[in-house]
């Protein structure tokens, strides 16, 4: 894969129902269903919303038989209204309804971390190789015979990674990491490969854009290296919402996407679940607007993007005064900066003043990459700004195209700092902008950070509410990480990035989290955010 010109990774093809992921196919757009799986008028009703937006693909959770049976009658109401997308039940802790969804649904997601593995008890716990390849063995006395039940029905299987789920036994080995990440989809895809079952898609999952993107960038090159090139489903768990999920997407989907990695996408958003496929479906046209692009320079000093330390030699932000410049008008440049047109051949510069590069390249974020890789290979040592401009007057348009292009960029080291150009916006709404692309790649940390899932039938609050009652309490903890959860099923784990959770623990009940230790357990809902203050501020 190159990091400059763009090119879709090839895949194997996987079938849910008639919707084929992977391949030479579209990238596919899914959302999933925050109903609960018994109501079925409103499980109906929504999904149709979704399909109505373009949804492709609908998720249900899925907690156990009596969900996964009613799964059947969704589907019998779908087809009685003349809507045949796919149904992907979502498993966690219970192989019985895995079982059940596969006779039931198209499309089964089941969770490595806790499919076959106990309840996470994040205990550090030590295993010696005979009980650690024992534990393995496992996994193949359980899965073999559902992906046999899966073969006799024509059902996908989608292996879904989280960041806040993996077993004890993957951290006792490889901690929280991203190769704990991909070795816990591994250790299935082995299983699935030597049942002669390929009708799989791959998701692998976390909150913190950074972690997402290292570790689908490191899945596809273990799958390579095991001969294997499975469909990828892309997504940033827990992104929040309004400008803040949007950015996060964005940068996290919009990197990888552009790298030509991932057949299908969701965008998760703290927001009704139709909302989330204009989102996602423009980032996908943006992103695929870049197939005809003209052809990039491929430095050849530098190593291929999968595997090329960026840290080591591209100029960053630690030790740069720069750290953000939005609004400029840089045609008319501040004394002594230069300007560079990244289709050109990079110059030294003489002294230490910035340098700003522009593309017009319909894959800009290839083109100064190239540039500002061929210009360190020659030794300019000059902090570099990457300023891209924008005729858009939508905002959310913006962020999204933002998102894409400056994402791969910030997360590669690239650059000392940024510069929008955007006429349509104000001052303010730009430097919100900027400073939220800065924040989702981890670089310079402005505001208080939220980790909220999108809800589904698991949810124990109106998640909607509750996050903007906590963000108007919370807001003025600059760098603070508060994760809002709906449930238990990924919500401490994902919170182990995060330095408060507020999870629904019961119907009207709350428990909150000192990281990913439990400190206060079924409070009332209605006292929880100013218990919630009183324990960020150690009262």
């Amino acid at each position: 894969m190159s990091i400059y010109n763009y090119k879709r990774r090839e895949s194997s093809v996987a079938h849910a129902g008639k919707v084929g992921i992977g391949g030479n196919n579209p990238i596919r757009i899914q959302s999933m269903n925050n109903t609960s799986t018994l109501d079925t008028d409103g499980s109906v009703a929504q999904a149709l919303r979704i399909a109505a937006a373009g949804g492709e693909i609908i998720r249900l959770t899925t907690q156990g038989v009596r969900e996964a049976e009613n799964m059947a009658e969704i589907r019998k109401k779908l087809d009685e209204a003349g809507c045949d997308v796919p149904l992907v039940a979502d498993v966690h802790f219970n192989p019985n309804a895995a079982f059940k969804a596969a006779a039931t649904c198209e499309k089964v997601r089941i969770n490595p971390g806790n499919f076959v593995d106990a309840a996470r008890t994040f205990k550090k716990l030590e295993f010696t190789d005979e009980e650690y390849a024992a534990e393995v063995m496992k996994i193949k006395d359980t899965l073999v015979p559902f992906l046999d039940v899966c073969k006799e029905h024509g059902t996908a299987v989608r292996l879904g990674v989280n960041h806040g789920s993996l077993s004890d036994r993957i951290m006792s080995r490889y901690g929280d990491t991203p190769a704990g990440m991909v070795e816990s989809v591994m250790e299935f895809l082995r299983v699935c490969r030597e049942a002669d079952f390929d009708n799989i898609v791959i998701s692998i999952k976390a909150s913190n854009v950074v972690v997402m993107v290292a570790t689908v960038r490191l899945l596809d090159k273990r799958m390579k290296e095991e001969g294997m090139a499975f469909p990828l489903h892309l997504g940033v768990t827990e992104a929040g919402d309004g400008e803040d999920g949007r950015i996060k997407s964005a940068v996290g989907i919009g990197a990888l996407l552009g790298e030509g990695i991932g057949d299908t996408i969701r965008v998760s958003l703290t927001e009704d679940p139709e909302n989330e496929i204009p989102v996602a479906c423009k980032l996908r046209d943006y992103i695929c607007g870049r197939a005809c692009h003209a052809p990039v320079v491929e430095p050849t000093s530098v190593k291929d993007g999968a595997s090329r330390d960026y840290a080591v030699d591209v100029i960053g932000f630690e030790g740069v005064n720069y750290p953000l410049v939005a609004g400029i008008d840089f045609p008319a440049l501040p004394g002594g900066w230069h300007s560079a047109d990244a289709s050109s051949d990079p110059e030294l510069f003489g002294d230490d003043y910035p340098v700003v590069v522009r593309s017009s390249n319909d894959n800009r974020p290839g083109e100064i990459a190239s540039w500002i890789d061929r210009f360190v290979a020659i030794g300019g040592k000059n902090p570099v700004f990457i300023h891209m401009s924008y005729e858009d007057t939508d905002l959310e348009d913006l962020q999204i195209k933002a998102g894409a292009d400056f994402g791969p960029l910030l997360l590669g080291g690239y650059g000392s700092g940024i510069s929008i150009d955007a006429p349509a916006f104000t001052s303010d709404e730009i430097n919100s902008l900027a400073l939220g692309l800065l924040q989702a790649a981890r670089l310079r940390i402005s505001k208080t950070e939220y980790i909220a899932c999108p809800g589904c039938g698991r949810t124990l609050f109106d998640l909607q509410k509750t996050l903007a009652h906590v963000k108007a309490a919370t807001q003025g903890f600059k760098g603070l990480k508060i994760g809002v959860m709906g449930c238990i099923v990924n919500g401490p784990g994902e919170m182990a990035d995060a330095d408060y959770g507020y999870v629904g623990a019961g119907p009207g009940k709350v428990s909150l989290y000192k990281g990913k230790n439990l400190v206060k357990k079924n409070i009332p809902s209605e006292d929880a955010i100013q218990e919630l203050l009183a324990l960020i501020n150690g009262k």
